[in-house]
């Protein structure tokens, strides 16, 4: 894996910042973006290139890419990863909040694979994992706009790999349950049958394998990393 280059967005923290240590050990050219002046601590820190914005802005999309394949010539992976989407009772959610959901979760990735395809055919290949949630597959009233939202990034996800798949061209989805990023009660504990949550590292191992070639067959697909989760509906 030496001297493959990636770009992981929402860098900062959680799940995102530990994508960007995982693939930094593993010898990956680095593009992190994130929001957060924190992104310039964590890329001294990493060695890596970086970039403060906006996963809903597609010009700090384009940003990225465009400093991916300035500082090392190339771009062979993408981590999509976001912050989170707006939560509320199902008819309270105003559609502004929907609208913030989809820009945040879908057009997200909708939009920077706009910028990495034209790349990805020329390199004759590549990798894009997007981070999604549990409930995308099993969808929860406690999370009622990521649920919905992120069904529909597994449906273009599985659009994507059909249209890109005869380019080498990969996209999948990493479904997270709780993470311990994210405040757990022990109800939520209770509903885990492996009566935890994951580690932020536990769900960056999951990505590493989707961009490895050890998943090189596997494309269009969604992976639940929940440790079997019961969620009431």
């Amino acid at each position: 894996m030496d001297n493959k280059t990636a770009i992981v967005t929402a860098a900062s923290q959680g799940i995102g910042e530990a994508c960007a240590r995982k693939l930094s050990k593993k010898n990956y050219n680095l593009v992190i973006m994130s929001s957060s002046e924190k992104i310039h601590t964590l890329a001294n820190e990493l060695n890596c290139v970086c970039l403060k914005g906006s996963v809903i802005n597609p010009d700090d999309l384009e940003k990225a890419v465009q400093l991916a394949l300035s500082s090392y010539g190339s771009l062979d992976s993408v981590v999509n990863n976001t912050g989170h989407a707006p939560k509320g009772d199902l008819l309270d959610i105003s559609d502004k909040e929907w609208f913030t959901a989809i820009d945040i979760l879908l057009m997200n990735v909708i939009r920077i694979s706009r910028f990495i395809v034209p790349i990805m055919k020329g390199n004759k290949g590549g990798s894009i994992v997007n981070i999604s949630a549990f409930g995308a597959e099993n969808p929860s009233l406690q999370f009622p706009t990521s649920s919905v939202v992120r069904s529909a990034l597994t449906s273009y996800t599985q659009l994507f790999a059909r249209r890109y798949g005869r380019y080498n061209i990969r996209m999948n989805n990493l479904l997270p349950g709780f993470v311990d990023s994210y405040p757990v009660t022990d109800e939520i504990r209770d509903s885990i049958s492996l009566g935890r949550e994951a580690s932020v590292n536990e769900i960056a191992n999951g990505v590493l394998f989707l961009l490895s070639e050890d998943s090189s067959y596997i494309t269009g697909q969604n992976l639940v990393m929940d440790g079997s989760m019961v969620v009431s509906k």
